[in-house]
C-alpha cells in the first residue's frame, strides 16, 4: 500500500492523502492551498494523481483548505463517490459556491494587473457552476457507521470535533488477508468548548497521519476567552472606535456569536450593535441550526436558539456593508476571510487601520504569507487594494477561539490510543510547529515522520 501526501505536508494547507492499494485508489481530503503567492500557486498546477482513476474521496470536513479544489477534481475528470458528514455536505454546498465567486472576484482584479504588464491572463480555478456540479457526488454517511467503499477497503467517522460534522477518519486496508488500520486526524479540535463535542479516542491505529497546526503553542483556557473577549470589546468602545473581527465563517463565527449571547445574558455587555458582515456566515449559521443533533450537550441545554441576540444585525446586501463605514459609534464587526485574504474584511481594514480608536481582534490561525499574518506580526504599513494603509489600530489575538487543538489537546488525543500505533505521519503544519509536536512525541516513546510535500511512503 502507498500513501501519497499531496497537500497539508510542512505546510497548514491543501488537505490531500492519496492511499493506493493493488485493486483502489481513494482521497482523503481534497483542499485549496492558502497563504502566501508561492502557496496559492500549488492550486493551479496538475494534480500529483488523475483525477479519472479515483473512485471515492472521503472529506473530513467543510473548510476550503480540506474540500477547496473539489470543483477542479471533478472538472478533471472524477466520476466516484464524496463521502461526509450531513453538515459537511450541506456547508460544502454554500461554501464551494462562495469561493469560486471568491475566486472570481480576486482573479478580475488580478487580470487587471496582468493587462497593464503585458502578461497572459489568468482563468479561475472554477466557476459556480463547476461548484453546483459537484453536489450530486456528495453522500452523507453518520458517525459510526462502517462503509465498505471497495473490495479492500472501508472506513467509519468519528466526530473531530473542529467544526460541526468534522470528523476523524479510520481507514481499513485489506491486503494478503492481513487488515492495516490508517487513522486521519483531520482538524482535531479542544476539548470543552461550547456547540461542537470533545475529539473522539481512537482506541487502535497501525498508522496516523495526525495535524499539527498548533503543535508549538498552547492556547488560553476556554474560561478566560469569554472574559479576554469582553476586554477587548471594553477597551475599544471605551475609546469610541470599532473592534473588527476577521473570522472563518465556519465554527469561528458562531462561537463568537454563543460568546456575546452569553455575556449579554450575563448582563456583561455594552448595549451596541453587532454586525455580521458576511454573508456566507450568515447562511452558515442557518445550517448550524438545522443540524442541533450535532451540538454539545451544554449548547442543546442552554439555548434553543444560541446564535441570536438583539444587537445582532445581519449584513447580506453589499450596500449594507459599503454604510458600516459611516457608522460613528463603537459596534463590533465580524467579517471574512479569517485571514484577511479576501471577502468584506479587506474594505473594513482599508477603512479602519489607520484609526488608532480600532481595534482588530484575531481569533483563528494566520497562515505563512497572509494579511492577517503580517498585521499580527507588527507590520506598520500594509499594502493592499493597490494602496499603502498606516496601521495605527490595536492589534490583539485571542488564541482560545481557534477551532484546533493546541499540542497539549493533540497529546491528549494521542493519550487515548491503549496501544501505540506503528508511526505517526505528522501533517497539517507549519514545519517549525510540526517538529515541535514531533519532539513531544518522540518523549512519548512514538515513532515520528514529518513527510514532505507530495513525497509517497510504502507502508
Amino acid at each position: 500500500m502507498k500513501l501519497s501526501f499531496c497537500g497539508a505536508a510542512k505546510i497548514v494547507t491543501g488537505s490531500c492523502f492519496l492511499v493506493e492499494t493493488q485493486k483502489s485508489k481513494v482521497l482523503v481530503d481534497c483542499g485549496m492551498f492558502q497563504g502566501g503567492k508561492d502557496i496559492t500557486k500549488l492550486n493551479y498546477g496538475p494534480f500529483f494523481f488523475d483525477p479519472r482513476k479515483i473512485s471515492h474521496l472521503i472529506l473530513t470536513h467543510a473548510h476550503i483548505d480540506h474540500s477547496g479544489l473539489i470543483p477542479k477534481l471533478v472538472k478533471g475528470g472524477f466520476k466516484g463517490e464524496i463521502i461526509a458528514t450531513s453538515p459537511t455536505v450541506d456547508l460544502c454546498g454554500i461554501m464551494l459556491k462562495d469561493c469560486a465567486h471568491v475566486m472570481l472576484q480576486d482573479t478580475l482584479h488580478e487580470n487587471r494587473r496582468r493587462q497593464r504588464l503585458g502578461l497572459a491572463l489568468r482563468e479561475p480555478l472554477y466557476s459556480e457552476e463547476d461548484a453546483d456540479k459537484c453536489l450530486p457526488f456528495f453522500r452523507k454517511v453518520d458517525y459510526g457507521i462502517p462503509v465498505q467503499i471497495t473490495e479492500d477497503l472501508k472506513f467509519v467517522f468519528s466526530d473531530a470535533g473542529h467544526i460541526i460534522g468534522s470528523s476523524i477518519v479510520e481507514l481499513f486496508v485489506e491486503e494478503r488477508n492481513k487488515v492495516k488500520k490508517i487513522v486521519f486526524s483531520g482538524d482535531l479540535g479542544q476539548w470543552d468548548v461550547p456547540i461542537v463535542n470533545n475529539p473522539t479516542l481512537i482506541e487502535g491505529a497501525d498508522f496516523v497521519l495526525i495535524e499539527s497546526t498548533y503543535g508549538d503553542r498552547l492556547h488560553e483556557r476556554h474560561g478566560l476567552r469569554d472574559d479576554l473577549l469582553l476586554e477587548q470589546v471594553k477597551k475599544t468602545f471605551d475609546k469610541k472606535g470599532k473592534l473588527l473581527i476577521p473570522s472563518f465563517a465556519v465554527e469561528r463565527t458562531q462561537e463568537l456569536l454563543y460568546a456575546f449571547k452569553s455575556l449579554i445574558d450575563q448582563g456583561k455587555f455594552p448595549y451596541e450593535k453587532v454586525f455580521l458582515d458576511s454573508p456566507l456566515a450568515i447562511k452558515a449559521t442557518e445550517i448550524f441550526k438545522r443540524h442541533r443533533k450535532f451540538f454539545d450537550e451544554e449548547a442543546l441545554k442552554k439555548y434553543k436558539d444560541p446564535f441570536t441576540f438583539p444587537t445582532l444585525v445581519y449584513c447580506s446586501k453589499t450596500e449594507d456593508s459599503v454604510k458600516l463605514n459611516d457608522y460613528e459609534k463603537p459596534c463590533i464587526i465580524i467579517a471574512g476571510s479569517g485571514m484577511c485574504t479576501g471577502g468584506r474584511i479587506r474594505q473594513h481594514l482599508k477603512h479602519g487601520l489607520w484609526n488608532p480608536k480600532n481595534t482588530v481582534l484575531f481569533v483563528g490561525f494566520q497562515a505563512e504569507g497572509t494579511l492577517g499574518r503580517y498585521i499580527l506580526e507588527g507590520a506598520k504599513k500594509i499594502k493592499m487594494m493597490g494602496m499603502d494603509i498606516v496601521v495605527k489600530a490595536s492589534v490583539a489575538k485571542i488564541n482560545s477561539f481557534s477551532a484546533h487543538a493546541d499540542y497539549e489537546d493533540i497529546l491528549r488525543w494521542v493519550d487515548g490510543f491503549k496501544v501505540k500505533p506503528k508511526k505517526f505521519f505528522i501533517v497539517h503544519g507549519e514545519e517549525k510547529a510540526a517538529k515541535s509536536l514531533k519532539n513531544r512525541l518522540e518523549k512519548k516513546g512514538c515513532e515520528c515522520y514529518i513527510p514532505g510535500l507530495r513525497e509517497s511512503v510504502q507502508i
